[in-house]
Parts: structure tokens; C-alpha cells; sequence
């Protein structure tokens, strides 16, 4: 019997182990946008096994592989606690977003929504302020030299606007609203198409750029709003930013914020930053920038879960979602959001950690790779 015993322990112990690939989601990667804008870029696609992520230990009715499991699993996530929206005033600007508006001094809007907890440079060569409550109420707001706003973004329900536009909006009432969107955007002496395949839409409104974002999971309504200011889209020559070691961070940092800020408006736990993840990440966004290629798979062979075993990552669960071409970080999110696939990973209660790196091609365009776990 004691024979017996330590046999099931041992297998147990192997199970619970064993990296458990998820099933394949499509044929396709179903990122909109992984296409650049520039028609000079072709189409990326990768079969079924690019998406790819740990599902949690299948049902295991043996007593033992239970008590194993409460052992093995620690899950570090929290819920923090719940925090009030904002009471939202009247505005007589296109759009307010947590009651700022574009224009507004730097006093006026932390006024209204606090000390920004961290700066994360931009592709518009200024900082994204972020301000929320352990993600909640999430807003970035960009100040010009003289301290006014002249940038906002939000993917929470904050906003208030003359036309009425709010979250609960879909794609049709915004274009009734705003007009017909932009079909391309000139940089230069470069006219980039804009390919939005409808899940985003970008207006021209005066001295405004309005993108409004739509969630095609739920019924293409508005799911985040980016306004900016005609003279700070000016600074951004071309349609990628020059990269350096502060954008690449700030890139990285933006997009483990906006996951975070998904998680906690579907009340889930927030994930926390893994340093040794983020270099992970980073290894193999460099090597797909610098090798020319788009896979959870390296030259080498390696899996997602082969790079995190070679740098010492213990893991029960973990899954990877990758991403390339986009113009930010925000484009990026909102992109992987409407990939159903990589969706789940974003929102997976078993997670606990994340690590984001970021890497950039010779033509300035962004790769990212996100690595969740828990151990």
C-alpha cells in the first residue's frame, strides 16, 4: 500500500507540473492590428499553436492530487477594494474624460483626479500621466509646455460628451455623432492607409483627434476613448515613434497598466509586475525584431514555457500573447481585447503575474511579448 501511496504522490506531483497546452483558438492569429498602415507592410498570420497558454489542472478526483494542488498553488492575485466613479458634470467640450478636458492646466485636472502614480513616455514624444485607484477610474492625461492638457485617454466608463457619446455607444450612434472617420493620416510627405477593419475609428473635429476604440465581443460598442490636440499630433512625424530606452519602458509599462485596468472592470484579481518576466519578454521580442519573424516560437525551437524554464520562472499556469506593428501600446491592447484567444488570457482569474517587454525593428515598429503566470 505505501508502494501505492508515493506512486499516486509522484504522479501527482508530475501532473500538476506538466505544462497543459490550451487549445488552439483558430486557424489564424485574429490580431486587427498586426497589420502596419503602410501598404509597403504585408499581412502576418501563424497557425493554430501561436496561441497558446496554460489552461488550470483538469479535474483530478484522486484525494491526494487535491490536497497537492491547495499546496502547489499559491495565487497572489487581489481584489483591492472597490472604489466610487466619479459623479460626471456637463461639459461643453467634445469630450471630458473623469471631468477633464483638453486645455485644462496641469492644477485643474489633478484637481480633479489626483497625483499621476507613474509617467510612461509616449510615440507623441511627451509622458502619458496615469491616474486611477488601484486601476480603477483609469485615465492618462499628456500636458504641453505650458502645463496644459493636450492629450486624454480612458478605457472606463468616465467619459461625458456635448454629442452624448458614452461607453454604451456603438460603432453606428459614434459615426452618426462624429461624422465618417478618417480613411488614412498624413505624416509627412506619407499618406498611411488606415486599416481599422471597423474596430476602431479615428475623426477629425476641429483641432481634434478623437479615436474611439470598439469591443466587437459586445456588439462593437465603445470600449476606450484617445482625444488628441491637432498641435500634438503634429510632433509625431512619422506614424512610428523613434525608439529608445524610455519609450520601450514606457510601451511595456502601458500595456501591464491597461491589462490591469481590463482585469479590474470584469472584478478580477490585479496581476503584479515580474521583473524576470519582463526581461523574458523582452529576450524574445528582440529576437523577433532582429530575426525577422512572428512567433510564440523561436528559431531555436523554444516554447513560451522552454524561455521561462531557462530563466529559473517557476510556474503552475502561464500563457503568452504576442503583438506587433501597432502605433502604441493602446492600439495594441485594444487589439489583442478583440482577439478572443489572447482575450482570455488578458482576463484569466488563474494569473498572477505579468512581465512585458518590448523590442523595435528597423523601421521603428513595436513587438510585444506578455508573459503571464502564476506560481
Amino acid at each position: 500500500m505505501r508502494k501505492i501511496f508515493l506512486l499516486l504522490v509522484i504522479l501527482a506531483l508530475v501532473y500538476f507540473a506538466r505544462p497543459i497546452w490550451e487549445e488552439p483558438v483558430g486557424e489564424y492569429v485574429d490580431l486587427s492590428f498586426l497589420d502596419t498602415v503602410d501598404s509597403t507592410i504585408e499581412n502576418l498570420t501563424a497557425d493554430s499553436d501561436v496561441t497558446m497558454a496554460l489552461d488550470g489542472a483538469k479535474e483530478f478526483t484522486s484525494r491526494i492530487a487535491s490536497q497537492l494542488q491547495s499546496l502547489v498553488r499559491t495565487n497572489t492575485a487581489e481584489m483591492p477594494e472597490a472604489v466610487e466613479k466619479p459623479e460626471l458634470s456637463d461639459t461643453d467640450s467634445l469630450f471630458a474624460i473623469h471631468n477633464v478636458t483638453l486645455g485644462m492646466s496641469k492644477e485643474e485636472a489633478q484637481a480633479k483626479v489626483g497625483l499621476p502614480l507613474r509617467l510612461m513616455k509616449n510615440e507623441y514624444g511627451t509622458d502619458w500621466h496615469s491616474y486611477h485607484t488601484n486601476y480603477q477610474n483609469y485615465v492618462l492625461l499628456s500636458y504641453d509646455q505650458n502645463g496644459d492638457v493636450n492629450g486624454m485617454f480612458t478605457n472606463q466608463n468616465i467619459i461625458s460628451s456635448t454629442d452624448g457619446i458614452t461607453m454604451n455607444s456603438n460603432q453606428e450612434e459614434v459615426r452618426n455623432k462624429l461624422g465618417v472617420p478618417l480613411k488614412s493620416l498624413q505624416k509627412g510627405n506619407i499618406q498611411y492607409i488606415l486599416d481599422t477593419r471597423e474596430e476602431y475609428d479615428l475623426f477629425k473635429v476641429g483641432n481634434l483627434y478623437v479615436t474611439v476604440f470598439y469591443d466587437i465581443h459586445e456588439e462593437s460598442t465603445v470600449t476606450a476613448v484617445q482625444v488628441i490636440h491637432e498641435d500634438l499630433e503634429k510632433e509625431r512625424p512619422e506614424i512610428y515613434a523613434a525608439p529608445d530606452d524610455e519609450l520601450r519602458e514606457g510601451y511595456e509599462f502601458l500595456l501591464f497598466e491597461l491589462t490591469n485596468s481590463a482585469r479590474i472592470q470584469r472584478e478580477l484579481p490585479l496581476l503584479k509586475w515580474d521583473e524576470q518576466a519582463m526581461l523574458t519578454s523582452r529576450k524574445h521580442s528582440e529576437d523577433m525584431a532582429e530575426n525577422d519573424y512572428f512567433s510564440h516560437t523561436n528559431k531555436d525551437g523554444e516554447s513560451p514555457f522552454d524561455r521561462m524554464a531557462d530563466d529559473d520562472i517557476n510556474f503552475f499556469v502561464a500563457g503568452e500573447n504576442l503583438a506587433y506593428g501597432q502605433y502604441s501600446s493602446i492600439y495594441a491592447h485594444e487589439g489583442l481585447m478583440n482577439s478572443m484567444g489572447h482575450r482570455e488570457n488578458i482576463v484569466k482569474p488563474d494569473f498572477g503575474y505579468l512581465g512585458i517587454g518590448a523590442a523595435f525593428n528597423d523601421e521603428n515598429q513595436p513587438f510585444y511579448t506578455a508573459t503571464f503566470f502564476n506560481r
